[in-house]
């Protein structure tokens, strides 16, 4: 690997909940290691109130966070490399994806919707923080490992792996 910050996209079809609280995660957990994104297949057009409620709570600046086509990270619009797609998802991991600038590793770590949960109380509230407390985990994992070259044999079994956490 070069000295530039690893890229990472996550990805998940509607990029309003998981998908933003894992890239807000990263951005926090990693500094300028890492240049975390987050899209969606299908975005919703806007970020899910409770993600954001979630992340003004932990602390984190809102402001720049919104809800995006992954067409905006394809090779013909980005301007960039990507090193990892991570999918929170389990209808964007089974989606024909478009072609990635880098042709990055891709590793499913599915998380369990909590935009699933539609009545906007401690239901929900809990299910965004039970996301969001397996996605730090993950996250902390994955920047534990001290080589992210993309080509190192047993990388993507590794991440697989945390996936499973």
């Amino acid at each position: 690997m070069t000295s530039r910050p690893v890229s990472v996209l996550i990805l998940c079809t509607g990029n309003s909940a998981r998908s933003i609280l894992a890239e807000a995660l990263l951005q926090g957990l990693a500094g300028d290691r890492i240049i975390a994104l987050s899209a969606g297949s299908q975005p919703k057009g806007e970020v899910h109130p409770a993600a954001l409620e979630l992340l003004r709570a932990r602390g984190f600046d809102i402001g720049g966070f919104r809800s995006k086509s992954w067409d905006e990270f394809d090779d013909a619009s980005f301007g960039g490399q990507l090193d990892f797609v991570f999918t929170v998802c389990d209808s964007a991991a089974a989606e024909a994806c478009p072609v990635w600038p880098g042709h990055p590793m891709t590793v499913h770590w599915g998380i369990p919707d909590p935009a699933a949960v539609e009545d906007a109380g401690p239901e929900q509230r809990r299910a965004f923080e039970i996301a969001y407390d397996q996605l730090k985990q993950r996250i902390k994992a994955f920047l534990a490992i001290d080589n992210l070259d993309p080509a190192r044999e047993g990388l993507k079994a590794e991440l697989q792996a945390i996936g499973r956490l």
